[in-house]
């Protein structure tokens, strides 16, 4: 990929395991509109780019994951703009849930605000020893807008996500993964994303992108109509057939995604 960004990094090993860097350290890596914005170019690039089979999504430095957004950019919003940046900020995380390839956030220091939920949006989380994590929002007159109120209640329940939510409170990386909110809690974030992205991807690609695509209409009502659909159709690609031949051979599966 030929592109280039003034406030991200994108480095693909010879896995295909894209790593996605924010990169404003002075800044804590705070989301702007130029970081929205850059952000929603390159995941509609990483999801059309063949060489592109997985993503970990960290911040620069070690003091924040995103610290959360542009103060100065919120005090300039009115009624109508205010919309408009909450719904940009869905639509763009969003795109990043909607993803069919894996999606990791690797969370070192702060992930405050935008930056809790964009850790959100991605599929899994890896904190590192000294992760935060807070929707402080409340604090400043505000809620949550690019879909933390919707997010957190889903990984950790109602009762904790309004706690959390209406008090602005912090949590660390223990208590974190005591609620569900991260998978993992590693000394070295990134490595162990990479780590856990190598061995999803030894498993069938279509199988894996059409797992993720179920598993988030979970809470809709054609949830299990989805499942059966997908389960359907994999049913006839060459990667089932290699996998169960595989299984009853007693040997490893080469898939090839089709």
């Amino acid at each position: 990929m030929s592109k280039s960004y003034s406030t991200i990094t994108l480095e693909t090993d010879e896995k295909g395991i894209a790593t996605v860097t924010i990169n404003r350290p002075k800044k804590l890596n705070a989301l702007n509109d130029n970081v929205l914005n850059e952000l929603a170019d390159l995941f509609k690039v990483i999801q059309v780019d063949e060489d592109i089979n997985a993503i970990t999504v960290k911040g620069a430095g070690d003091k924040a994951f995103v610290a959360g957004a542009d103060i100065k950019e919120l005090r300039e919003l009115d009624d109508r703009s205010g919309r408009m940046a909450s719904q940009k900020g869905q639509q763009i995380f969003q795109l990043i849930e909607d993803t069919r390839k894996p999606v990791i956030a690797a969370v070192n220091g702060y992930a405050l605000g935008g930056g809790a939920e964009l850790a959100m949006a991605c599929h899994l989380r890896i904190a590192g020893e000294n992760a935060v994590f807070g929707l402080p929002e409340v604090g400043l007159g505000l809620i949550p807008g690019y879909g933390g109120t919707q997010r957190l209640p889903s990984l950790i329940g109602r009762a904790r996500a309004l706690e959390m939510i209406l008090t602005g409170k912090q949590v660390k990386a223990k208590e974190a993964l005591q609620l569900g909110l991260v998978n993992e809690v590693s000394a070295t974030p990134v490595e162990a994303s990479k780590e856990l992205l190598n061995n999803i991807l030894k498993n069938g690609p279509i199988a894996i992108r059409n797992a993720i695509k179920a598993v988030y209409h979970s809470d809709h009502h054609s949830g299990y109509q989805v499942e059966a659909d997908l389960f359907g159709q994999l049913c006839e690609t060459e990667d089932c057939m290699e996998g169960t031949s595989a299984f009853l051979e007693k040997r490893k599966p080469e898939f090839k995604g089709k």
